[in-house]
């Protein structure tokens, strides 16, 4: 089993009105409401945060991508990375990952990894996603063109990062006369890569054929089995064996010294992530032509509903969030791994507007009493 500390480093100090007044954090939400002092302190909290989860043990610690919105602020995770770079030793620093699908320049992407495999000492992990429909809008970039944009950025990076020599790329997105990177990864062939997925067959395919590690994004335990049990019939079919390790199930998580008063103090915690973070309309989550219409019914037929729809106590019992004491938090995850069989944790845990406080007394009772627990099982 292997733990990863991932952050979104929110914004969460949205105005009152915030619910009534305001559709999503995301795209429309008006910068107005950012304040560079407030920011400033939470970009060197969060940064705190993650450097500590390397010395309390986890095995990663991970930061992404997202534009225009207080849902999270990093809009470059590589200038994370390079800050953390010089200043954790042992724990993988994982980029979950860049938006290659509205970059408009892969070839930076493959640079800017390369050398962070240099800066990590080859303990950079490359996660490579799409990017959420209001982005594509944000940078002008037609969302039916995501997957085929995704899919050709992934393409050139792995030839940039492999090739042994200068070659040109004619693609249908991207043309390149020179394509030769220095430096090249420390890791050979490439860093690790690690790809989300929300139900896309197309995804599970891609992400089996080529090896990668497959990740769930927040639903119900009994979707993301689905997701999970698509991607390893695509491995198997792609004729390799789907190692757990190759699956990565993300999860906020909260721990307190009792249950009690881990679901006092996290309620709103979780609540903030759902039903503030993460109140996003269809309509700009997944824009017409962003998924296949195949993918598309999957992700109909699964039944999921709006987030800020889900009430506090259906997030636990359906497996969108873990709550609670350091020993049921240990046996909910010993029980959701035999569900559904992933060999990496992927755990939020500076949850929405959780103070540091709170999130690093979660992230210490996690790496002192529930990680051990679970790898001695």
């Amino acid at each position: 089993m292997k733990f990863v500390f991932f952050h979104l480093m929110p914004y969460p100090y949205l105005p009152d009105d915030y619910d009534t007044a305001h559709r999503s954090p995301s795209l429309t939400f008006p910068n107005k409401h950012f304040d560079p002092r407030i920011g400033q302190r939470l970009y060197h909290r969060y940064l705190d945060e993650l450097e500590y989860a390397d010395k309390l043990g986890f095995d990663g610690i991970a930061v992404n991508e997202h534009h225009q919105t207080a849902y999270g602020l990093m809009p470059s995770p590589n200038i994370m990375a390079a800050a953390l770079a010089r200043r954790t030793e042992r724990a993988q620093i994982m980029v979950l990952g860049n938006a290659i699908g509205i970059r408009g320049n892969p070839l930076r992407v493959a640079e800017e990894i390369a050398m962070l495999d240099h800066l990590t000492n080859g303990r950079i992990v490359s996660g490579f996603v799409r990017g959420i429909g209001w982005e594509y809008f944000g940078h002008s970039v037609n969302p039916t063109k995501s997957r085929d944009r995704f899919n050709e950025a992934h393409d050139l990076i792995i030839k940039a990062w492999t090739s042994e020599d200068v070659f040109q790329w004619y693609g249908d997105n991207y043309e390149y006369r020179y394509v030769n990177v220095w430096p090249k990864p420390l890791q050979r062939p490439h860093p690790p890569i690690y790809i989300p997925g929300a139900g896309s067959t197309e995804t599970m395919k891609f992400v089996a054929e080529h090896g990668h590690t497959y990740m769930s994004v927040y639903a119900p335990s009994k979707v993301v089995k689905m997701w999970f049990d698509g991607y390893r019939k695509a491995a198997e079919e792609a004729g390799l064996a789907p190692d757990p390790e190759k699956i990565g199930f993300s999860v906020p998580v909260y721990v307190a010294e009792t249950d009690e008063q881990a679901h006092r103090e996290g309620r709103q915690y979780l609540e903030w992530l759902f039903h503030k973070g993460l109140k996003q309309g269809t309509e700009i989550v997944f824009p017409p032509g962003y998924m296949t219409p195949g993918s598309m019914a999957g992700l109909l037929k699964a039944g999921l509903k709006p987030y800020p729809e889900i009430p506090y106590e259906d997030l636990l019992a359906d497996g969108y969030a873990v709550v609670g004491s350091p020993e049921t938090v240990a046996e909910r995850f010993t029980e959701l791994r035999e569900e559904l069989g992933f060999g990496q944790l992927i755990t939020l845990m500076g949850i929405g507007n959780s103070p540091h406080e709170h999130t690093v007394r979660s992230m210490e009772l996690f790496a002192s009493e529930v990680m051990p627990a679970l790898r001695a099982r």
